[in-house]
């Protein structure tokens, strides 16, 4: 496991109280219970942890992040956009 992801998950886990054994790559959102607005918790300590703006639309969040996964490859590509 990458840092970008163990810091990825240690913000879920303090943003959701959720257990951490039961986040992966994989974890669909759904299926973890995240709520809308503990996602936006979410996005936002992200994106100050890392410096970054994540590309974020609350009215499409379900479509472009399904599972951990798609924030890290987010987050990941936005900090490579930067250091540029």
């Amino acid at each position: 496991m990458s840092t970008l992801e163990d810091k990825l998950f240690d913000i879920v886990v303090e943003k959701t109280g959720l257990e951490r054994e039961r986040l992966s790559r994989d974890a669909n959102i759904k299926d973890l219970e995240i709520s809308s607005l503990d996602f936006v918790e979410i996005v936002f300590a992200v994106e100050e942890e890392f410096d970054i703006e994540i590309p974020y639309n609350a009215n499409t969040m379900d479509s472009d992040f399904e599972t951990l996964g798609d924030i890290i490859d987010a987050v990941r590509t936005e900090i490579t956009k930067q250091q540029g």
